[in-house]
């Protein structure tokens, strides 16, 4: 499904925690094969906690899930100190997640997801967007830089061998 096809999205208020669970694994065993990274552990009580919480955001194309992610105010990783610039009211963006063969498809799901939290966290008053992301996913970064994300501190690595960078994006 090429990235035009995406025209005739919809979005919703995700209400299912199995769905999007389902969806965030499948997206995450698919990156991990693509770029040889290590594969997440997922909790499903964070899942619905999330879902029951309507944080996250859930993209349908012809009435198929097709992306996600999640929108908060406070951060659902550990965030080092001073890794970011000082700001009033931030906004976090994770957990995105777009449906592989979207991806090998190279649709538009993934910027639409970034667009669309980009947007609901201005409209909320945020004053920046934050995220967190594996490094190895290039396509992911070079996706949040190509819409107006910047890298901020050093790469970290846990014990699990997964790597993270901080990402943020002022809002107008």
């Amino acid at each position: 499904m090429p990235g035009s096809a995406l025209t005739t999205h919809t979005w919703e208020v995700a209400a299912d925690a199995e769905e999007v669970h389902e969806l965030l694994c499948l997206s995450d065993r698919y990156q991990g094969e693509r770029f040889g990274s290590p594969v997440p552990r997922r909790n499903t009580a964070t899942t619905a906690s999330l879902v029951r919480d309507g944080l996250v955001h859930l993209m349908r194309v012809d009435s198929r899930t097709a992306a996600m992610f999640t929108l908060t105010r406070v951060p659902a990783f550990e965030e080092p100190p001073d890794v970011f610039p000082r700001a009033q009211a931030p906004a976090y963006l994770s957990r995105l997640a777009v449906r592989p063969d979207l991806v090998a498809a190279a649709s538009l799901a993934g910027p639409l997801c970034v667009r669309r939290a980009l947007k609901l966290a201005a409209d909320s008053g945020a004053d920046v967007l934050r995220a967190e992301a594996n490094p190895d996913l290039a396509a992911t970064v070079d996706c949040l830089e190509l819409l107006g994300f910047r890298r901020c501190g050093t790469v970290f690595g846990d014990t699990a061998g997964l790597r993270r960078t901080h990402l943020y994006r002022p809002l107008p």
